[in-house]
């Protein structure tokens, strides 16, 4: 039987041009977070199956990819007849779990704060569509330490910093909403929705943009909530405008299921970033935001992209996933770019590295001698240490092709050698 050639299903191969473009684009998050004073690591793909089921990745924990036992520790899981001893780890579904866990066994050898850059594959036994994948890679910044709203600003001019530096301020005039898990449940308490159903009705408040307004009534209806319960939300979030003084005017609505503290905080995050004037920054606050991940404690934010129907981003604050690990709080939060949705949009888009090398193309006739042949080569290193791109290939017997291919990778100079005449 012939092996198979395609990818296994939600996996892909990059062809050359992509992965330049990936290149360029992983090279600017790299340079643009390092100004900002971040820190790459790395952690294993594999983690240990228990830290992904600890009730911390909302519905992603159902689209692990689990690992099975191995030698005698599998046989024996089999003798014993448990689908659930089957494995004891699994490939990593987020970067953060795992950062968690890197910064709990190492935190001693880390600086307080700790500002992490972490890039690197993660797996997801989701539904593949156009820019999600299985298998996809993650750009995460995060800042363990730092309980301030400083951390927040600083997350936002870095992922705004990178975003207009790749073109997307210009072209796809993307934004950052915001919100604050903890408004989300002051805004449910005012409406008279059971606090121990914080995470049921969010799920469904989560829908909005896929279902609009009246599918999520129809949604919590079904699910036997009280129709006054959702009318009051509705009109609250009608009232609602998306500026620091709008945080600050919900918060004097929800004075009494709400700290004030709460809402001060946000408000003091977009007031601070939209004074930034180095840098475009849009920041909007959006009180339908939920974020799918259980373990956000704090304010979250997501970047949106005019043109692209999901988010190209997002992240937030988890104060309480370290002490998971060590029984002891810790501050942090962080946000991860979608790379690949953000590449899928350039792509689509045509575009192509800036100020990239010109690329000159050198086609030798199969006839070419060994003198003519040298005299090809040495032309050839005396531009590459000049810095150009040349790449030097027997000639095709279909040029013209030929030189189609090359010019769809970038290739705007050719020249022809043939054994009695250099063109």
């Amino acid at each position: 039987m012939a092996l198979k050639k395609k990818p296994v299903t939600g996996m892909k191969d990059i062809l050359p041009r992509e992965m330049e473009l990936r290149q360029y684009v992983l090279s600017e998050i790299r340079r643009t977070y390092k100004e900002f004073g971040f820190t790459e690591i790395e952690t294993p793909v594999v983690e240990h199956i228990e830290n992904l089921l600890s009730k911390q990745g909302g519905d992603n924990e159902k689209l692990i990819f689990k690992v099975m036992k191995r030698g005698d520790k599998l046989e024996s899981a089999y003798q014993n007849g448990s689908l659930d001893d089957l494995s004891d780890s699994g490939l990593r579904y987020d970067l953060t779990l795992p950062l968690s866990r890197f910064y709990s066994q190492n935190q001693a050898q880390l600086p307080n704060p700790f500002k992490a850059l972490q890039i690197g594959p993660v797996f997801r036994a989701d539904r593949p569509q156009k820019g999600r994948f299985r298998e996809f890679v993650q750009c995460d910044i995060d800042i363990f330490g730092d309980g301030s709203n400083v951390s927040e600003i600083e997350l936002i001019l870095a992922i705004s910093t990178l975003l207009n530096r790749i073109g997307f301020g210009e072209k796809y005039n993307f934004k950052i909403v915001i919100n604050d898990r903890e408004i989300l449940r002051g805004m449910q308490a005012y409406a008279g929705f059971p606090e121990e159903d914080f995470e049921k009705v969010c799920i469904s408040l989560d829908k909005a943009d896929k279902i609009g307004n009246e599918g999520v009534k129809e949604e919590l209806l079904s699910l036997g909530y009280k129709e006054e319960f959702i009318d009051r939300y509705q009109t609250l979030l009608e009232s609602i405008g998306t500026e620091a003084k709008d945080i600050r005017s919900l918060g004097e609505k929800l004075k009494d299921v709400l700290p004030e503290s709460v809402t001060k905080n946000l408000a003091e995050i977009v007031e601070a970033v939209a004074k930034v004037k180095s840098v475009k920054v849009n920041v909007e606050f959006d009180p339908t935001l939920v974020r799918g991940m259980g373990y956000y404690t704090g304010p979250i934010f997501e970047i949106r992209a005019e043109g692209f129907g999901g988010s190209v981003g997002g992240g937030g604050r988890y104060d309480k996933m370290v002490g998971k690990f060590t029984g002891q709080d810790t501050p942090a939060v962080g946000f991860s770019i979608g790379f690949e949705r953000i590449i899928t949009i350039m792509l689509d888009a045509d575009e192509h590295v800036p100020g990239e090398n010109r690329k000159t193309a050198f086609l030798l006739d199969k006839n070419l001698d060994a003198e003519k042949t040298a005299e090809a080569l040495n032309e050839a290193m005396e531009l590459r240490a000049k810095g150009e791109t040349v790449l030097v290939s027997r000639m095709n017997k279909n040029k013209k092709f030929q030189k189609e291919q090359l010019t769809q990778e970038g290739y705007t100079e050719f020249r022809e050698f043939y054994r009695d005449a250099l063109n």
